[in-house]
């Protein structure tokens, strides 16, 4: 069997899916094929180039580059998760590893096959998730691969609710018993965004997402109302500073309780509700096309925001949040291991 590997880039963005590969860096190396074939030769190469790096960390990056260069295999899947808008990527490897010196950063690449793009985290279960967020840039996928597999594996055009049914009961079918791994920040910090998301998604209804929305804009400093259910041609919530709503600018704001992508029809609806002074806002739980992020860099007062913008400010006005919302996802400061320790 094939298989599966999740793979971390934090430096490249969209031109992993763009241009069909996935990366990681250390381009200091050079040519991954030149440095030895062991662990041994590949950690002195290492500890050569980077003498202030610690031993464990030092045998952590070799274990990370011979996996990328020697283990994974054309055929193999990948699972790359995206920051910036709370999804994950799925493809298949296409190429043996290369060096491409050209590049500006991270030329150690391989080529994949997407087949899968911007599915959301939500589709997953929690320990899937978990595992996902290995502290490593290489690792390999083993406890919960089948929900990653049964993903990859829905129809093609499938709906988000489709592939979700699919993965679930996967998961149900594969549950595993849980052996926990060092609970580093970064690995709370996912955890608790993956909880906020998905509470947001599953434990609300469209209209109290609305409500949410209007909350969250009050929990930033705006006076909100949410607008007549069923009759707002396209907006959900009214916003503004001063406290009678009669100065401007007025912001008019849409809600799409979804996780899937946003294309550009349904910005342009919003645009088409924008009168002369007026801003428009579109908030959903899932990402935007190319081609409406296009339509945001070109208007002036147009914001997108993407579920993971919704997770931050979440948490950075959780306090001001209304006690409501705060039960439904009950969430309590830590401090938490910082990644770098003992490395």
């Amino acid at each position: 069997m094939t298989n599966v590997w999740g793979v971390h880039n934090d430096t490249l963005t969209t031109e992993l899916v763009d241009e069909g590969f996935v990366s990681i860096g250390w381009d200091e190396l050079g040519d991954l094929r030149e440095i030895g074939g062991t662990r041994e030769e590949i950690k002195a190469v290492l500890s050569r180039t980077f003498p202030d790096r610690r031993p464990n960390a030092i045998a952590g990056w070799a274990g990370i580059l011979i996996r990328f260069r020697d283990e994974m295999q054309p055929g193999d899947i990948v699972v790359a998760p995206y920051k910036p808008d709370s999804t994950i990527s799925l493809g298949v490897v296409s190429g043996d590893y290369e060096f491409v010196p050209g590049a500006e950063t991270h030329r150690n690449r391989r080529r994949v096959e997407w087949k899968r793009v911007g599915v959301s985290r939500t589709v997953f279960s929690q320990p899937a998730l978990y595992e996902l967020g290995a502290f490593l840039t290489v690792f390999g996928i083993r406890k919960h691969d089948d929900e990653f597999r049964a993903a990859l594996s829905a129809a093609e055009g499938a709906s988000v609710e489709d592939v979700t049914r699919t993965v679930e009961a996967v998961a149900e079918a594969t549950a595993v018993d849980e052996v926990s791994d060092e609970p580093r920040a970064s690995r709370i910090d996912r955890h608790t965004r993956d909880f906020v998301l998905e509470t947001l998604h599953h434990r609300l209804s469209h209209r109290e997402f609305e409500e949410f929305t209007a909350d969250l804009l009050r929990a930033l400093g705006y006076q909100a109302r949410v607008t007549a259910y069923s009759q707002d041609g396209g907006v959900d919530v009214i916003a503004h500073r001063d406290l009678l709503g009669v100065e401007p600018p007025l912001i008019k704001v849409q809600c799409k309780h979804l996780t899937g992508t946003i294309g550009a029809p349904e910005v342009q609806q919003l645009i088409g509700t924008q009168g002369p002074g007026e801003l428009s806002l579109f908030v959903t739980l899932g990402g935007y096309s190319k081609e409406a992020l296009a339509i945001e860099r070109q208007r002036s007062g147009l914001r997108l925001l993407t579920g993971e913008d919704v997770v931050g400010l979440v948490l950075q006005h959780y306090d001001a949040l209304g006690a409501g919302w705060r039960a439904r996802m009950p969430l309590t400061s830590v401090l938490a291991v910082d990644d770098a320790a003992d490395t």
